[in-house]
């Protein structure tokens, strides 16, 4: 072997082993940014459901506190109606006719 190809076998071996340093093993370079947008993923999620669930928090504390809101609620969904004065009808919109 002729010395100029010991150094380029040299330079071969040493750029092969650079490279398995940086992207070689469990956690290489591309595994990292793609855990790190999977973390801002999951981040951005955490964020939404924890508004979901303050949204869902005050919804709560206003029907169990607020009279008037559960009454309009039991009215709406339901179709209830209070004491003996009031007659609720409930109307059908469909449009499929019954045999």
């Amino acid at each position: 072997m002729t010395p100029l190809m010991k150094r380029l076998a040299w330079g071969a071996g040493a750029l092969v082993v650079l490279v398995y340093a940086i992207e070689g093993g469990e956690y290489g370079t591309s595994d990292l940014l793609t855990q790190r947008d999977r973390h801002t993923a999951l981040a951005r999620n955490v964020g939404v459901l924890e508004a979901d669930v303050d949204s869902m928090r005050a919804e709560l504390k206003a029907v169990t506190s607020d009279p008037v809101r559960l009454e309009r609620m039991a009215r709406e969904e339901w179709g209830m109606v209070r004491g003996e004065k009031e007659l609720l009808y409930r109307m059908r919109t469909d449009t499929a006719r019954v045999p």
